[in-house]
Formats: structure tokens, C-alpha cells, sequence
């Protein structure tokens, strides 16, 4: 930020909104400059330096990610607050993911508006993730939107494939809002037997129905103003899929045999790893409900596309499990980080924990070895014979690492080449050899 008043930039098509911007800003203190287009912002945006940008998503010559693509392009460090309607809420959080430091949807409170422009100014830069739930590009980057989005009540659905770390990144929103003394209250919606279900979301009266001796408060009621986290919310059954939205649409919900109407003051959050929309579309989900409980929807990377947090995440479980177990292992061999690194892991971070509790568990020397992560090598006579070696191991992880960065230039050899830190003619002998030439560019 500036030693002078701080300048910000708005860039607003609308002339009742944009003056209604620029006379809050000026009353607060702020240099503010306004453009009128995205062309006139681009135009200038490198020369004037702003200490932070408001700019509306939808423009008439441009879009607000053009604009922000060419502030970062300029070296610009300010951050951008983009202001939205609802439809582009999912444009909103991608631009968020991409670094840019909050969003508002339409119509707001000048009050809101102000509250958070002048977070970001105090902030100096757009925030940046600690590295809690990974170390690797695409971890760091969630953990910056969780963070952002943490301060927000909107619903949230989480995908993800089993084990990737779906409800640890709900608890990981919980913690960091500001309900995080509120309760926060699971349910495996696949867990619980549908004649049950019911009875555990929204609770029960004395007499309900056979067996319900007494009042039963569900895990609705008792989230209070915390979250109620509704894993495998594709196998909620469909006459719960409605009873739910109605929750969502009015607040309220009654105890089954019941007749008062209570307050449902908790934040939803749900996670999923099926495919949604293809249920909508078999019939097997709500399309309401699916719009509701998609407010903000955040993926969670597979295991296998982020190697980086393999290790990361296997000396933070040695250790967890060293200490709880009372186990005196000297370390992790290099041997079994690379094994490791080879493995696919379908069961993803769950899996990795697992094999590590495991393997402190039942080591057999003072080191945690292949072995003792994946048992299944001492199937066979010869132990060694079932372990690939070095060299195949660190052929395996160059490959897929080579195919994570050609996927992430789309296929472009010199773009992909400095992404590795190698030269095009080194990436191209690679290439030939693990026989990915298919589909390349210049």
C-alpha cells in the first residue's frame, strides 16, 4: 500500500453503480479512479498502480478475468475485488482460485462492501496459503479458497474421489469462520439406513413411530449456528432430498412427529464423490436441490495428481503415529518414499494414513520400509522380487510428471519443458522414450 491515501481502481460499465462506488470510497478517505471499460482499465492499470481493483465481472468490450489476466501479467500486485451477479458466482471462485482476493454478488451492502475492501487493502497482498492441507500447487491454491471462503455463509459441495480429504476440508472451512466454537456435526448420509436417516437429520418426538421412547434432537438441531457436513449426499433418498431443500429454502424444519417449527441457523456443507449431474439426470437427484447445495462447489485433487504431498503427508502421519504408538523409529528409508511414489493409491490420503499406522505399527527393523507400508511384497519368496526397482520407480514418477505438465499446457512442448526445468531437446528425448509424443505442439 501506498505511504499516501490509497488508490483504488474501479472498473464498472454502470454509471449509478460506479458513482455509488466512487463518492463511498472518497467519504472513507480513498484516491479512487474510475474506469468506465475494460479497455481503458487495461489501458492504464500498469501505469497507475492501484492498491486495489473493484471490478465487475461483466463489462461491454471485456470480461473482469481479461482485466485481471493482464494486471498480473503487468507484474500488478494489487488484489482484485470482483463484483458479480449470482449466475457467475462459479466464475467468481475460479478467478479466486487463480489468486484474485474476494468477490460480492449483487445487490449488496455498502457496508459489506467497504468492510472488505478495506480487509484487502490491509493485507498489502492477496493471501497466501499456509501449506496445512498440502505442500503441492494444487493443495495451496484450495487452501487460499477455503480460507477466503471460510468467512462466507454460503452453502459449499466438495467432490472428490474416497479418501482424497473431503471432510477435512469442511472441518478445515469450520475452523476458520467464524462458527468455529459452533459445533460441527457429520453425516454419512451412505452410513445410516434409510428408515433411520430421517430420525438423525431433523430428530424425533416422543412416539414418532415404534421404538421412539423419547425426544430425539437431530444432527440439525444440534449444529446450532456451527455446520451440519452431509457426506455422500448423492445417496440421500429422494423423499430426504425434498424435505432437505425445503430446510435450505426456509430455514426451518420440524421434528418428525412433530408440530413446532424450529430455526435452522447452521451453514450447510456437503460432499460427494459421485457424479451429480449425471444423477440429476438419471432422475436419481433433485435439480433443485443440486442448484442449492451448489452454491460454491470446490474439487479435491486426487493423491496421484499431486506427488508432492506424498512424502509431505507421510512424515507428518510417521510422526503422528510414532508419538501416539510410543514407537522409536529412526525415520522414513528413501526407498519407501520412492515406492510410495510409484504407488497410484486409490484409496488416496486415506489409504496413505492407513498403510502408515500400519506400517509404525508392525515395523520390523529401527527404519519404516516398503515393506512395511505395502505388506503385500512379503506375499512372495523372494522379498526383493517384489520391489521395483530404483530405476523403474524414478522412471514411473518422471513420467508422471511429465504427463502433469504437458496436461497442464495443454500439450505445449516448450511450455511444458520450462514448467520441468529441462531443455526442449531433453523433454523431447523423454517423450520419445515413455512414447507420449501424441498430440504435441510447438
Amino acid at each position: 500500500m501506498s505511504p499516501e491515501r490509497p488508490l483504488i481502481g474501479i472498473v464498472e460499465d454502470d454509471a449509478i453503480m460506479g458513482e455509488s462506488l466512487v463518492q463511498s470510497l472518497t467519504l472513507e478517505g480513498y484516491a479512487v479512479h474510475w474506469w468506465q471499460n475494460g479497455a481503458s482499465a487495461m489501458g492504464e492499470i500498469e501505469t497507475l498502480r492501484p492498491d486495489l481493483v473493484v471490478c465487475d465481472i461483466r463489462l461491454p468490450d471485456a470480461d473482469g478475468q481479461t482485466v485481471f489476466k493482464t494486471a498480473c501479467n503487468a507484474g500488478g500486485k494489487a488484489p482484485f475485488l470482483f463484483i458479480t451477479a449470482y449466475g457467475d458466482i462459479d466464475q467468481a471462485v475460479g478467478l479466486m482460485r487463480a489468486g484474485a482476493g474476494d468477490y460480492l454478488t449483487k445487490p449488496f451492502a455498502m457496508e459489506d462492501f467497504l468492510n472488505r475492501a478495506r480487509q484487502l487493502l490491509d493485507s498489502g497482498q492477496r493471501d497466501q496459503p499456509e501449506g496445512l492441507l498440502g505442500i503441492s500447487r494444487p493443495m495451496l491454491e484450495l487452501e487460499a479458497l477455503l480460507r477466503r471462503l471460510a468467512q462466507r455463509p454460503s452453502s459449499v459441495l466438495v467432490a472428490g474421489e474416497t479418501g482424497a480429504g473431503k471432510e477435512v476440508c469442511a472441518r478445515f472451512l469450520h475452523a476458520n469462520g467464524p462458527q468455529r466454537n459452533a459445533p460441527f456435526m457429520a453425516v454419512n448420509c451412505a452410513a445410516i439406513p434409510d428408515n433411520l436417516l430421517e430420525s438423525e437429520i431433523f430428530g424425533h418426538e416422543r412416539g414418532a413411530f415404534t421404538g421412539a421412547s423419547g425426544r430425539h434432537l437431530g444432527y440439525a438441531e444440534r449444529a446450532r449456528g456451527g455446520v451440519l457436513f452431509l457426506d455422500e449426499i448423492g445417496e440421500l433418498p429422494l423423499p430426504l432430498q425434498a424435505k432437505l431443500l425445503r430446510i435450505l429454502e426456509e430455514r426451518r424444519f420440524t421434528r418428525l412427529g412433530g408440530e413446532q417449527s424450529l430455526a435452522f441457523e447452521a451453514r450447510l456443507i456437503c460432499a460427494t464423490n459421485a457424479d451429480l449431474q449425471k444423477a440429476v439426470r438419471d432422475g436419481r437427484f433433485r435439480e433443485d436441490l443440486y442448484y442449492r447445495i451448489n452454491v460454491v462447489s470446490i474439487e479435491v485433487p486426487p493423491l496421484r495428481e499431486r506427488p508432492e504431498d506424498i512424502g509431505w503427508l507421510m512424515q507428518r502421519f510417521f510422526t503422528e503415529f510414532s508419538a501416539s504408538m510410543g514407537v522409536e523409529l529412526r525415520g522414513i528409508g528413501s526407498l519407501t518414499e520412492e515406492v510410495a511414489l510409484a504407488h497410484d493409491w486409490p484409496g488416496n490420503v486415506r489409504e496413505l494414513r492407513n498403510r502408515v499406522e500400519r506400517g509404525v505399527a508392525l515395523a520390523l527393523g529401527d527404519m519404516l520400509m516398503p515393506a512395511d507400508l505395502f505388506p503385500e511384497y512379503r506375499s512372495t519368496s523372494d522379498e526383493t522380487a517384489a520391489i521395483a526397482s530404483l530405476a523403474e520407480v524414478r522412471e514411473a514418477a518422471e513420467r508422471r510428471q511429465i504427463e502433469r505438465a504437458l496436461a497442464e499446457t495443454q500439450g505445449q512442448m516448450q511450455a511444458a519443458a520450462r514448467l520441468l526445468g529441462v531443455s526442449r531437446t531433453t523433454l523431447w528425448e523423454k517423450l520419445r522414450r515413455y512414447g507420449l509424443t501424441a498430440g504435441l505442439t510447438d
